[in-house]
């Protein structure tokens, strides 16, 4: 049985924009490991019951159900250890610190430069859903929190860590890409993927591991569909 991981979809089904889903591909193509994708929208909520879960990614392997982008990756290195992603002790204790700056940190930056541009990226069928749990979690309608100035000085504010070690490694992991790498950079590709808004210099440091991070892998990044692909999508 293949492998297959429930993706998030916008507007078109070859879309993909999730962050969390952009880990779990990064990962599975570290991995060498063969899947393929299956379309989910955020209102297919019945699609999911199978796995007792109500949001991507999920990946299923053979007969097990995996959800949670970090739980994948730790059941990836459990089930196929060749080519480690996390690592052990305080290997892992530091992936889930990246783990959470980048959901904590980078993302909600992000959130506040890309919202609308991320909110005509989805299917116009999940726009309600989307603009009601997301004004409900900033207490405030998406036109009010949307503020590209105040996202992109918050952006650059944190990713002082990131400059400090990419001035001194090619990746987050090193020498050589991890799952460090993956948990920051989905965040990245989420953005990539809805948006054109340039969130870092060419001059930072950042920028040159994101070159690097599109191209790897076969250039998984790289040559992900974006809105700007999409004919009329892009406004």
């Amino acid at each position: 049985m293949a492998r297959v991981l429930y993706d998030l979809c916008g507007i078109d089904e070859k879309l993909r924009f999730s962050p969390y889903c952009w880990r779990v591909r990064y990962a599975l193509a570290h991995k060498g490991l063969d899947f393929e994708t299956r379309a989910w929208h955020f209102t297919d909520k019945e699609a999911l019951a199978f796995a007792d879960y109500d949001k991507v990614p999920v990946l299923v392997d053979g007969e097990e159900t995996v959800t949670d982008s970090y739980e994948i990756l730790r059941y990836l290195d459990r089930a196929y250890p060749e080519s480690p992603l996390l690592g052990d002790g305080v290997a892992e204790a530091r992936a889930r610190f990246f783990k959470h700056y980048a959901e904590r940190s980078l993302a909600p930056a992000m959130m506040r430069t890309i919202i609308m541009d991320l909110l005509n990226a989805i299917d116009p069928k999940d726009r309600d859903y989307f603009r009601e749990t997301r004004e409900k979690r900033f207490g405030r309608t998406l036109e009010e929190f949307h503020s590209p100035a105040k996202g992109l000085a918050q952006l650059d504010a944190a990713l002082a860590p990131l400059r400090g070690q990419l001035q001194e490694n090619d990746f987050l992991d090193g020498g050589a890409p991890a799952a460090a790498d993956y948990l920051v950079f989905g965040s990245f590709m989420w953005a990539r993927v809805v948006s054109t808004a340039d969130l870092v210099s060419n001059a930072d440091p950042v920028y040159g591991w994101l070159e690097r991070m599109l191209d790897l892998h076969g250039g998984l990044g790289r040559n992900a569909v974006r809105i700007t692909d999409i004919e009329g999508a892009y406004r």
